[in-house]
């Protein structure tokens, strides 16, 4: 190995081969794989001397052991970096990290196009009642085709909650195809900047409910946002709208969006996250003709895989070299971060 190696691992798998393909192409990076039950004797010595985690990003695939909270943390004394393999960071503290000195980031964007399509092809699916008909079609029992008449989107109003990467190019596409008009809740962003991606900034969460026809999750599952589409949420909705989201479990209640339904006070719902994922074949959300779901694989695509695979390694190279990586999530660490980087690594990152 050669002199001031720095050292990467990951756990079970990164998002595509490009990932290690890049890394290794550097000598100065040695790349360690563990598994969920790698055996301590394994696993503690790569602990021990790692710098670098490349995390996975869903909490049901990945061992609480090696989750990227204070536990694990106390067993990596030298890591200076915990790298999502996506854009969320379900499985990390960044409270944790940060008292530890650890920066933490993710790579945001890189799956974009496959999870904003994945939107507007819920949105389509929904409106044109396409499940509902090729079910009927395929039972055998008789029906009435006017039974299945769905909705046109053209010029129809879309609500957006957090205008992020994914956010954006949802508005994008549903401005640029469909002539919509097109919602934004966002109170990290202005109106000018809401304005520049191709949406409408809305003051509260409760006038963009009240407005649309279709309300589309897309912001990061936070403190701040966990449980915040619930009971009064959903009363505030229109009887004709539909409710969509490809961000995170936790973020809508699944009792309160039954219920919702149950009662008729929304027309569907796309969902293609859950709390538990996978959730149980009994579930609920299951049961609904209007509920259209899949299992968090809005941004699965071999495009956005290999998408997030670069620019993780991208992003990881660039760390290890000493940059400031562009998609920082915890950005007060920073000087704490850089002074354990020079005492680990021997040369300061810049300022």
């Amino acid at each position: 190995m050669a002199p001031n190696t720095k050292r990467v691992f990951y756990v079970n798998n990164v998002s595509a081969p490009i990932y290690l393909e890049m890394l290794a192409k550097r000598p100065d990076i040695h790349v360690d794989k563990l598994v969920n039950d790698s055996p301590d004797a394994e696993a503690e010595p790569i602990l021990a001397q790692a710098h670098a985690y490349q995390i996975g990003s869903s909490r049901q695939e990945l061992a609480m052991r090696f989750q990227g909270y204070a536990p694990l943390l106390q067993r990596c004394p030298n890591l200076l970096v915990l790298s999502t393999n996506g854009a969320g960071f379900d499985t990390v503290s960044l409270k944790d990290a940060t008292e530890a000195g650890v920066a933490v980031v993710n790579q945001a964007g890189g799956n974009k196009e496959g999870v904003a399509e994945h939107v507007m092809a819920m949105m389509l699916t929904l409106s044109k009642r396409i499940v509902m008909s090729d079910h009927a079609m395929r039972s055998g029992a008789t029906y009435d085709r006017r039974d299945f008449m769905g909705d046109d989107v053209q010029g129809r109003t879309i609500g957006i909650i957090g205008l992020g990467h994914v956010g954006s190019r949802v508005a994008e596409l549903c401005q640029g195809l469909f002539q919509m008009r097109v919602l934004a809740y966002d109170p990290y962003l202005s109106a000018e900047t809401i304005a520049a991606r191709k949406a409408e900034k809305v003051a509260t969460l409760e006038e963009l409910l009240a407005q649309s026809d279709y309300v589309s999750i897309n912001c990061p599952h936070t403190a701040e946002t966990r449980g915040m589409m619930g009971a009064a949420q959903f009363e505030k909705m229109q009887r004709h709208a539909y409710f969509i989201t490809t961000a995170r479990g936790g973020i809508h209640d699944e009792a309160a969006l039954e219920a919702a339904l149950r009662q008729k006070h929304l027309a569907g719902a796309g969902l293609d996250v859950w709390e538990d994922e996978p959730p149980p074949s009994d579930h609920p959300l299951l049961h609904f003709d209007n509920v259209l779901v899949s299992p968090h694989t809005a941004g699965i695509t071999r495009q956005s895989r290999h998408n997030i695979a670069r620019i993780a390694a991208e992003q990881m190279i660039d760390i290890l070299d000493g940059k400031k990586p562009p998609r920082l999530l915890n950005p007060e660490v920073w000087p704490v971060y850089r002074e354990r980087f020079g005492r680990i690594l021997g040369f300061t990152p810049e300022a």
